[in-house]
């Protein structure tokens, strides 16, 4: 068992080590300025985005029946190849094809990655220390990485201004770094040993008998609600932050760090949330509050920044007790293709949210925007409430295993 008073065990903190190199703070915050750079419009930049979501839900079933055959550690090796790859392809991309190709190889690096790294450290938690510490740790993990990316976002811009190449050169360097910090972490004892009872026939039964039924199937939905709102509302920081909040471009990167500080702070203690909380009611309220506070800026549109902070924060600390519960309630054979199944449904989602927000935004205002989303998740998830109640026993339980 974990003591939080020591210094972690060594296996830890290779997980640790191996999230300071997942991160894409280099490059991240001058994303979109330089497609622009190399004469992509804005319509193309939105066409890649599309294909990239299409790919991350066509191949997160593939990929993570992959992951449970290949091994956790092994797929998140072929994760960060790919995304090495094709970060360091944006060194030498010119044309629109050419950035369709980095996304397809983006979209299987994050396909692959998906649902590995938790289903890794759950089982080793569970073979080796103790299981019901996920939370924690998994938390605690992502603090190490949202802290690391504020940190490397804050250079972005410096590198940028130099040449436009050397983020992505940096960025490229630090996914490759991953490579040889995986390959000193162990494999989990079901596939060190060798076992292939996993077929590609028992991955659909997993999926129909798992993510069908209670408890998962409805809070898999809710929390794919609460993720695509959230990932709609993002787009509209840079507008809201240059516009009614007044803040100039150059004052985005620094925001966007002080946005990761403060997921860090919420990532590192998202243990303390869930054992503060508990499990159902940590992923019932902390949703449902960031979704009541998004008509707020609407009404008082000063509000507009402390409610990113709240979004982001919230976001971080709801992703590890979400990936913890589902966990607790995957069976060991297919747990990577369960996760990734529910990263498909998250997905899945966002693939409307974005077009619809931003078609609501064209109409009205950001903030409008922002607010509708709020309110549409109030409702969708009072409906999924009514549904089946996600907040009982039988949806969102306490995090043991369902019978």
């Amino acid at each position: 068992m974990l003591n939080r008073d020591r210094l972690p065990p060594r296996i830890i903190l290779k997980y640790y080590l191996y999230q300071t190199t997942a991160t894409f703070g280099f490059f991240w915050p001058v994303f979109t300025i330089f497609l622009l750079d190399r004469g992509l419009n804005f319509t193309q930049i939105g066409l890649l985005g599309s294909i990239s979501a299409a790919f991350v839900v066509v191949g997160e079933i593939p990929t993570g029946y992959v992951g449970d055959r290949i091994g956790r550690r092994n797929s998140l090796l072929v994760g960060s190849v790919l995304l090495a790859l094709s970060v360091f392809g944006f060194l030498v991309a010119r044309t629109f094809p050419a950035f369709v190709v980095l996304w397809v190889v983006w979209a299987l690096g994050l396909a692959f990655r998906s649902g590995s790294g938790d289903a890794w450290l759950y089982e080793t938690l569970e073979e080796r220390l103790d299981e019901q510490e996920f939370t924690r740790v998994r938390g605690r993990g992502g603090s190490v990485n949202q802290s690391l990316s504020a940190a490397t976002m804050l250079t972005a811009g410096v590198l940028y201004s130099y040449d436009p190449r050397l983020p992505f050169l940096a960025g490229g360097l630090l996914l490759a770094s991953s490579v040889p910090v995986l390959l000193s972490m162990p494999e989990t004892d079901r596939h060190a040993n060798g076992d292939e009872d996993f077929t590609v026939l028992d991955a659909l039964p997993v999926l129909r008998e798992q993510l069908r039924n209670p408890p998962l199937r409805s809070t898999v939905l809710y929390l794919a609600l609460f993720f695509g709102v959230v990932t709609a509302a993002d787009e509209f920081i840079q507008p809201v932050a240059t516009g009614s909040a007044g803040l100039s471009e150059t004052a985005l990167g620094p925001l966007y760090a002080g946005f990761t500080v403060l997921a860090a702070v919420t990532s590192y203690f998202a243990g303390d949330i869930e054992d503060l909380l508990s499990t159902q009611w940590a992923l019932l309220l902390v949703p449902g509050l960031v979704g009541a506070f998004f008509v707020v800026p609407l009404l008082l549109p000063v509000a507009a920044l402390p409610v990113f902070f709240l979004m982001k924060s919230a976001r971080t600390a709801v992703a590890p007790i979400a990936s913890g519960y589902i966990n607790d309630h995957a069976d060991a054979a297919g747990r990577t293709t369960v996760l990734s199944a529910a990263s498909m449904v998250y997905a899945l989602v966002r693939l409307p949210m974005n077009p619809a927000a931003g078609a609501l935004a064209d109409a009205t205002t950001p903030l409008a925007a922002i607010a509708g989303l709020g309110g549409f998740f109030l409702l969708a998830g009072t409906l999924v409430f009514v549904w089946e109640r996600p907040g009982s026993e039988a949806a969102v339980g306490d995090g043991q295993p369902a019978d």
